[in-house]
């Protein structure tokens, strides 16, 4: 079944293919249907150079991912799910960066959140899997709403949810008033979903995932929807200072802090995962920039990451299939047992750390170079890339060394190869690095320079080469693998000086978090013991004073305007009709007897009756009659059973006194409606559709009838539906025997 899935993101890339070439010389395909054309949403989608590279990097890993999956996973009880679920993610990742549309990027920006929660909670028996997927959902899901907040601001500052229209909208939208409170919401989003300080904390929890879930969501895609709509979002908001600083310190502190974090742990999938934090950081770090070295640095990095750490993931995964643990400490001499992992995660590890000869070191160079720009706080910029590219390549020899290299710590004859279809993908990928690394002229030409182009359109030269000559640049990244170097032969110390500073630090943002949700719990508690109390006239006081509340407020200010627009004469049938309907409600209210008080409630119904049939409605009028007289019917059966009015629990003066209160209240908001509703001029646009239209397009004359058969058909069936599985859940509680 896993390999037979895996055809489908092997289908995508094979057409996501077929459109590379005309994507290079510079043509943009694009899809555009009508969907909600009143809210301004269509199924708008853009095919250009950014959302092809994204577009390779999702199919490709999407293809291995389920190759490996078939293996590790095979024989699962739940293996159907976890496909479903993996590809559901696929296609709402593709769909997220091919929309056009801002509100239709966000929908499929939600169905990542949602998968990817059910991905990190696959293991539903597991605690801390429930947990740890819960986190994620809370945390990008709170930030999937902010940035729902800063499209709607889009749209108020003017904006439009075209994403392709927005170069000719920055400056207007830049000036604008809203401008701050845009980007803070945007940069709540993207930050929350690429685990940007200090919401970094839940990436590493999330590695509860089955291992190609985090190969797939934490390294090659999910985590990099956040820099894919910074990358959108870039001539539409960047070019700010509030976007260069903001974006140039957040970025680089994350990159520097995931770096240092990941000296810490033993277990492998866990130093990955921080890892992972540093390059977001390092992403994000870049798109703060204006210039083309800047901007080619980011596009270029986040090709060079998703290919080293997609392998690392998934021989990660090998190791602890075939050598049944994770942690560095028992792991060791598995270079002869696993000899085709050995040499991908050697690739890997290689491109990771920027040697020469590899994609990683190509990545680099143009990286130091981008920091070096002007606005890009240069200082600032290029020592955070050297310290977290030095701690990066501690990292990569830490993870090359550790596992495969030294002396065994299991029996050699208990470790084996692991199968194809699980050493396939890291071996590609780490090929791919390499190979990446060699032809860099071409790998600019037809895959980095498209997408710059795609959000950074201007004269800069975008090129990749494999040598720039003596200068800074090169200088710097020589300086980072000595230092690297050092870092790693004195590891043992900077692991145990991290641990020791991660320990001892006073409070962290996971703390703050986990503070915060158990507070909000709390005081859920709190509030639900509160209202939830199993009064039912506590919950309709509550219900009915806060509309009165709500709606009643502003209205107070009109009420004397509306009661003073009183007609000129009083039809005496009318007047005649509310008195009836006035002294059954003083029945219902004085009564002390239950079947008086019936009886007048039958009256009252009866009186409305015929009032609808007095003014010109009688369907409505018999509609209501058949109501209150089954209501009627109801209500007697059932309150003739109860014990009489004089056994019943007197009330308060108190709470009569409120009741009566709330009753008149609310009587006189919905008379005040009423009334003001019907001194308005009556808008007949409706009533002349549906007049024009009723016979002709449903072939009905009742036109009350015809809107609900026809019109909105599909509204009353769902009420239909609704009463059917009400009426089916009453039968089957009466049907169930009464428990002693």
């Amino acid at each position: 079944m896993g390999r037979l899935s895996s055809l489908l993101p092997a289908l995508l890339f094979i057409l996501t293919c077929r459109f590379w070439p005309a994507i290079v010389d510079g043509q943009t395909y694009l899809f555009d249907a009508p969907w909600l054309p009143s809210l301004d949403l269509s199924l708008r989608f853009r095919l250009d150079g950014l959302s092809l590279l994204f577009a390779l990097i999702i199919t490709g890993a999407g293809t291995f991912v389920s190759l490996y999956s078939s293996s590790y996973l095979g024989g699962h009880r739940h293996c159907g799910r976890y496909f479903f679920f993996l590809h559901a993610f696929m296609l709402s990742m593709l769909g997220l960066v091919l929309a056009d549309n801002l509100l239709l990027l966000f929908v499929f920006w939600e169905g990542t959140t949602i998968f990817s929660f059910l991905l990190i909670g696959f293991d539903h028996e597991s605690k801390t899997a429930r947990e740890n997927a819960r986190q994620s959902l809370l945390v990008t899901g709170g930030g999937g709403l902010a940035l729902l907040l800063g499209i709607l601001l889009l749209k108020i500052a003017g904006g439009s949810y075209i994403i392709s229209s927005w170069p000719a909208a920055g400056e207007m939208v830049r000036q604008h008033h809203l401008y701050p409170f845009i980007l803070l919401a945007v940069l709540l989003g993207a930050m929350t979903k690429s685990a940007q300080f200090p919401f970094h904390f839940w990436l590493p929890n999330a590695m509860s995932a089955p291992t190609p879930i985090s190969a797939f969501l934490h390294a090659a895609t999910m985590v990099k929807a956040g820099i894919y709509l910074l990358m959108r979002c870039h001539p539409l908001l960047g070019g700010t200072p509030a976007w260069t600083t903001a974006l140039v310190l957040i970025g680089g502190f994350t990159a520097v802090w995931g770096a240092v974090q990941a000296l810490g742990p033993r277990d492998l999938k866990r130093i990955l995962a921080y890892t992972t934090i540093m390059a977001l950081g390092i992403l994000t770090m870049f798109l703060g920039g204006q210039t083309a070295p800047a901007l080619t640095a980011a596009v270029t990095f986040l090709m060079v990451h998703a290919l080293y750490k997609a392998a690392l993931f998934l021989a990660v995964g090998s190791i602890d299939h075939s050598a049944g643990s994770r942690i560095i400490d028992s792991l060791g001499g598995l270079w002869r047992a696993m000899p085709l992992t050995a040499v991908a995660v050697g690739a890997a590890c290689l491109s990771m750390a920027g040697f020469p000869l590899f994609f990683g070191f190509i990545g680099k160079e143009i990286m130091y170079e981008g920091a070096l720009a002007k606005e890009m706080y240069p200082v600032f910029a290029v020592t955070a890339a050297v310290l977290a590219n030095a701690l990066m390549t501690a990292v990569a020899a830490i993870v090359l060394f550790g596992p495969f290299f030294g002396s065994a710590r299991a029996p050699r004859q208990q470790i084996h190869e692991s199968p194809w279809t699980m050493w396939l993908g890291p071996l590609v990928l780490g090929g791919v690095g390499i190979l990446f690394g060699l032809i860099p002229e071409w790998v600019s030409r037809v895959l980095i320079e498209p997408a710059v182009r795609s959000f950074h359109p201007g004269p800069e030269e975008i090129r990749l080469v494999f040598f720039h000559g003596l200068n800074l640049p090169l200088l710097l990244s020589l300086v980072t693998l000595c230092c690297g170097a050092t870092l790693y032969l004195l590891r043992h110390r900077a692991c145990r000086l991290v641990a020791t500073v991660v320990e001892k630090l006073p409070a962290t943002f996971e703390g703050l978090y986990n503070l915060g949700l158990s507070g909000f719990m709390n005081g859920a508690g709190l509030l639900t013991g509160r209202l939830q109390n199993g009064s039912l006239h506590f919950y309709l006081a509550v219900i009915v004073s806060t509309v009165i509340l709500g709606v009643g407020w502003p209205w107070i200010g009109k009420l004397s305007g509306i009661f003073g627009r009183w007609p000129e004469s009083i039809d005496t049938t009318a007047l005649a009709l509310l008195l009836f309907v006035s002294g059954s409600v003083f029945v219902v209210v004085t009564a002390r007897k239950r079947l008086a008080a019936i009886g007048g409630l039958g009256g009252v119904g009866a009186g409305v009756a015929l009032i609808f049939l007095l003014f010109g409605a009688p369907d409505i009028a018999m509609t209501q009659l058949l109501v209150e007289t089954l209501t009627v019917i109801f209500v007697s059966l059932v309150m003739l059973r109860l014990p009489a009015i004089e056994q019943a629990r007197r009330r308060t003066v108190r709470r009569r006194c409120l009741d009566g209160g709330l009753a008149l209240a609310g009587g006189l908001l919905l008379t005040s409606l009423l009334i003001g509703v019907g001194s308005e001029p009556l808008d007949r646009s409706l009533t002349s559709y549906f007049e024009a239209n009723s016979y002709l397009a449903a072939h009905g004359r009742n036109i009350v009838n015809v809107i609900l058969v026809d019109f909105r058909s599909f509204d009353t069936l769902g009420e239909i539906i609704v009463v059917v599985l009400a009426a089916w859940a009453a039968v089957t509680l009466i049907r169930k025997p009464m428990e002693p």
